[in-house]
């Protein structure tokens, strides 16, 4: 996402005051980082139960996407647009799962990557064949357009909705996690993954389930990501680094961690790229001042993993706490 970013300053900036701009901006991070979490969210659980490097996951985000816009296109429906988007995606997790990656669990990560490459290679090829290399664009729909007054600023109702749909997906994971046997056995696997199985649990039947509920979720970030980028080729390697930072910085296997890393990523990397420009501006020439501090709003959700990692290797949030 990262170049590409759904979040951008909104066209009445220049209008606003400091505080009105600061906080919209909070806010366009916040949607910046529900839309990270969705895709972090399966990443950490495939990647902290199952233990599998899975660089397709981000495969699976633009899956959904091209699912939805299709659905949209030919539907016009709103409600089938994400049926369709998460039908998909979830069927391809599903699939890659039981193809692919149920033979590597025990060969070495190195394996793991080469596998989930070539799957990257082979989908993105497919994407090509199935809508060719012309990005699909994806109207927003007629009830969530337009902009609401939040006292200082107004801000898009489509950009609130994702904000909503991702704290109400947050709250329903956190049920799922800490209510269900399902989800005892899925914070179990994080922990210890040989007691669950020598307790009896058909380990093969949880880890597909796994793999398709974070296919499900990056899929559902697809759909909701369709309207404000463009659908193409490539979209998902742009966003999984981004998620990668956010398990990394949360804590690999935990749900609580890529909430509020995916937050805390979201938002340092907005503010960056929304004010590091301006500030560098006021001691060097603008053409400067805009390269620079392109660059290191670049830099800085990296240059905040590698601090986080300093202090807490595991993470804010590991699983095993």
């Amino acid at each position: 996402m990262t170049g590409s970013s759904p979040v951008v300053t909104s066209q009445k900036a220049r209008k606003e005051t400091p505080v009105a701009l600061i906080l919209e901006q909070l806010l366009n991070g916040v949607q910046l980082g529900v839309m990270l979490f969705l895709i972090a969210a399966g990443l950490t659980l495939i990647f902290g139960i199952m233990g599998v490097i899975n660089l397709a996951h981000g495969s699976l985000y633009m899956i959904g996407a091209y699912a939805g816009a299709y659905v949209a296109a030919k539907t016009g429906s709103l409600l089938m647009a994400a049926l369709g988007g998460l039908a998909a995606a979830a069927l391809a997790g599903i699939l890659i799962e039981l193809l692919v990656l149920r033979r590597l669990y025990h060969r070495d990560h190195l394996d793991q990557v080469l596998a989930t490459f070539a799957i990257i290679l082979t989908v993105n090829q497919g994407a090509v064949l199935l809508f060719g290399r012309q990005p699909l664009f994806v109207a927003i729909p007629e009830f969530l357009k337009g902009s609401v007054h939040l006292g200082l600023f107004t801000y898009p109702v489509y950009r609130l909705s994702i904000v909503a749909m991702g704290l109400l997906v947050a709250l329903a994971l956190t049920f799922f996690i800490t209510r269900t046997r399902l989800g005892m056995l899925v914070r179990a696997g994080a922990t210890n993954r040989d007691m669950v199985r020598a307790l009896g649990v058909d380990i093969r039947l949880l880890y597909t389930l796994v793999f398709g509920l974070g296919a499900l979720l990056a899929g559902l970030a697809g759909i909701m990501a369709g309207p404000l980028l463009a659908v193409q080729v490539g979209m998902g390697e742009q966003i999984l680094i981004l998620a990668f930072v956010v398990v990394v910085i949360g804590g690999l296997g935990s749900v609580r961690g890529a909430f509020f890393g995916a937050l805390i990523v979201g938002m340092v990397d907005t503010m960056l790229r929304a004010f590091m420009p301006t500030l560098l501006r006021q001691v060097m020439a603008a053409s400067d001042a805009d390269a620079l501090g392109a660059g290191l709003a670049s830099m800085g959700v990296y240059l905040l993993m590698a601090l986080v990692l300093l202090i807490r290797p595991k993470g804010l949030f590991p699983a095993h706490a």
